[in-house]
């Protein structure tokens, strides 16, 4: 009996080491920003874990943007950079394992950068919104941004006065706009919504196509200066 117990045990730990090996293979084969951000804003520079961009003047205020999974931090870069452009700082983290679920405090480490800044605004694309969900609920965020995403029950914002952006895309064969009404119970009372006409799940980055998604009806440049604009509008609404 003890010599099975044994034999069973190594079993049981091998299929573990395999599991946890082939968990980190599927890891690492990431979504890479596509060529498109170099036309657009030239080189992109990653600091110390982040993609970040910073205004020419005194900063209004900061915005996290927690990448999808699998999904490289540069593929945000042209958002953060227009974000900039607007006059925050913006930033998107390189997550652990390329899952930002696993690093949702992530964002703390820009905060503390940039101590002169008093409103941060934490948002992400699909799973990446579910972490930024989770920061907001824990770290008194002034904001939260959903991009193609949506908070799950365990982080609602349901029946406060958090101020919310849930922005969902009619091609969206992840994050579908089903499930976006279907969560709609979970955003807070000051929740605003914005439904991108043609556009698709894998075109809130710019980082080619995405395996479940649909094809969208608009440029992925289009999506993108649709996103920053809805963004920075509701970004100046909440001065």
């Amino acid at each position: 009996m003890k010599r099975f117990l044994k034999f069973a045990f190594f079993i049981l730990l091998g299929l573990l080491i395999i599991a946890g090996i082939g968990f980190y293979v599927w890891s690492q084969q990431t979504y890479a920003a596509s060529s498109n951000i170099e036309e657009w804003i030239g080189e992109v520079d990653t600091d110390d874990g982040w993609v970040v961009f910073e205004p020419d003047g005194e900063p209004e205020g900061g915005v996290v943007l927690y990448p999808g999974a699998k999904v490289e931090p540069e593929a945000y870069s042209y958002i953060a950079e227009q974000l900039s452009e607007a006059g925050y700082v913006a930033g998107v983290p390189n997550v652990r394992l390329n899952l930002a679920l696993l690093n949702a405090n992530k964002a703390q480490e820009l905060v503390d950068r940039y101590p002169d800044i008093e409103e941060w605004y934490v948002g992400g694309h699909s799973l990446g919104g579910v972490a930024a969900a989770t920061f907001a609920r824990e770290k008194n965020a002034d904001g939260v941004i959903f991009l193609a995403s949506y908070p799950t029950e365990g982080s609602s914002f349901a029946g406060t006065d958090t101020p919310v952006l849930s922005i969902y895309a009619e091609q969206d064969g992840l994050s579908t706009p089903a499930k976006i009404e279907e969560t709609k119970a979970y955003l807070s009372d000051e929740a605003e919504l914005h439904e991108i006409e043609g556009g698709n799940h894998a075109q809130f980055g710019v980082y080619g196509e995405q395996k479940g998604d649909n094809q969208a009806d608009i440029s992925v440049k289009e999506q993108q200066d649709e996103i920053v604009e809805v963004i920075t509008d509701w970004l100046e609404a909440q001065k």
